[in-house]
């Protein structure tokens, strides 16, 4: 009873989250006893991907028609607009629920002739669009809600600032994961098993350990030189710790820039001419101050 109580007062997107949550004998209960709208809901919006913009959005939304007046769009948002997730957008459709604009509370209530044009052209997304797209959408056009609507353009909900913050936070802690040479996870670090935490690093631990393997065989290579000059062996761990340093650079770069829509996949040729020339410098102004420090200390 307390579930269900909890529910009735969620918006449907945060009950939608709460339910994906729960074992699923809890599930089937909760929704036996949920208000029928809302279980109809909760579960349409369960059909769609969790990582899509159909999976973080609310059907909660304000509807007005093209034909209305000022007063009779103003009547119906006093009328419905309580359980609405936002009334600061309100969404223009046609009777078959076809996206047609957007109009603002603002400007509702500060019109002052009935005949000004009040709606809109509106950016909206698919149901199938991946939900780290729609949040770069909220950074690039600064909304507070973007429409999402169906094959056929008939809208079906709106993602919300909040939804799109908690998205822009998730994407990041997984940048970060791969940043640092970790699986990433959805879970809070003590919610994770042991056997998660192992699964998310033992791969990449052993995919760096093959790898550092090559510098083992160039060191190998140059064995006699060493032996020769044994003030050279003080310069392997300053060699390592820079190489390892410099790969960190390069990835993180990288893979903040795919994050961020600055880099994509084709462009991996000029990537690789790119950082090929900065490489070079690098490695020569260290040399170079390395050479340096050789003469005068």
């Amino acid at each position: 009873k307390e579930l269900k109580a909890v529910v009735d007062d969620l918006f449907v997107d945060d009950a939608t989250d709460l339910v994906e949550e729960m074992p699923a004998n809890v599930v089937k209960r909760i929704l036996a006893q949920a208000d029928p709208a809302t279980r109809r809901m909760i579960n349409e919006l369960l059909k769609y991907p969790e990582d899509s913009a159909g999976g973080v959005m609310t059907t909660e939304l304000m509807e007005l028609r093209p034909d209305w007046t000022v007063s009779q769009a103003m009547a119906a948002i006093r009328k419905n607009g309580f359980d609405k997730e936002t009334i600061n957008n309100c969404y223009v459709t046609d009777r078959d629920r076809t996206l047609i604009g957007v109009v603002s509370l603002r400007a509702l209530v500060l019109s002052k002739d009935p005949d000004n044009e009040l709606i809109d052209n509106v950016v909206s997304v698919s149901t199938t669009t991946d939900q780290e797209d729609v949040s770069q959408m909220f950074e690039k056009y600064g909304y507070l809600a973007i429409p999402v609507v169906d094959n056929e353009k008939r809208l079906v909900g709106i993602v919300t600032i909040d939804d799109a913050i908690s998205i822009m936070q998730d994407e990041a802690s997984e940048d970060i994961a791969k940043m640092n040479a970790m699986g990433p996870s959805d879970k809070p670090y003590f919610k994770q098993s042991m056997w998660e935490l192992y699964k998310n690093r033992a791969p990449w631990l052993l995919f760096l350990m093959i790898s550092s393997t090559f510098s083992s065989m160039v060191i190998r290579g140059y064995e006699d030189a060493l032996a020769a000059v044994t003030v050279l062996t003080a310069y392997i761990p300053m060699l390592t710790d820079a190489g390892g340093n410099a790969g960190s650079q390069s990835t993180s770069t990288i893979i903040r820039g795919m994050a961020v829509g600055d880099i994509e996949p084709h462009d991996l040729p000029k990537i690789l001419w790119r950082e090929f020339r900065v490489a070079i410098l690098c490695g020569g102004t260290l040399a170079l101050c390395n050479f340096a420090k050789l003469i005068f200390l």
